[in-house]
């Protein structure tokens, strides 16, 4: 195995519709430094330019990989020494390439061995709730978060289930679970 530069960063993960931004938005909130989810704000970006989500998500692979640019430029220039709460993480992309049975990007596979996280909290799904950038039904909610937890474990990235909690109570057990050295 690759030898992975170590980190204190967390990723908040799970299936569409878990609670992952409203998790991390109480965390930024109680003023931890947090990142965004990068699909939505993908989708936000081309929006913008006047295209409808149906045309952004036509093309499933510029779709993904205008994520995983997002998130590698991202993560590229966080603190390794900096405790940071992501919205989703590299290997969330691996868990969606093999959901939408696409060829994995490269760029992905060589940062994949790279890449560091000090703890994964995977967020049980909640009742699947649809919006302007969430399409998936709850088969494929279902899915997605069986192939999330597949991923970070194939990955040896230790991973923690989150339950379903309010989210305040998300929070406390997400921040009593920590790993302080």
């Amino acid at each position: 195995m690759i030898a992975r530069a170590h980190t204190e960063w967390y990723v908040i993960t799970g299936g569409p519709s878990s609670g992952k931004t409203t998790t991390v938005n109480i965390l930024k909130e109680r003023g931890y430094r947090t990142t965004i989810e990068h699909a939505r704000h993908y989708i936000d970006t081309q929006r913008v330019t006047g295209k409808s989500v149906e045309e952004i998500r036509a093309n499933q692979i510029a779709f993904q990989r205008g994520v995983l640019d997002m998130q590698l430029n991202e993560e590229k220039v966080l603190s390794r020494g900096e405790v940071v709460f992501l919205d989703r993480a590299l290997p969330d992309a691996l868990a969606y390439y093999r959901f939408l049975d696409l060829q994995v990007d490269e760029k992905l596979t060589r940062a994949l061995k790279k890449v560091s996280y000090k703890k994964i909290f995977i967020l049980d799904p909640l009742p699947l709730t649809n919006d302007y950038a969430r399409t998936e039904d709850e088969m494929a909610q279902k899915k997605i978060h069986v192939l999330l937890v597949e991923v970070y474990t194939h990955l040896g990235f230790p991973v923690v289930h989150v339950p379903v909690l309010s989210p305040e109570e998300r929070v406390d057990f997400i921040l009593e679970n920590l790993e302080y050295e």
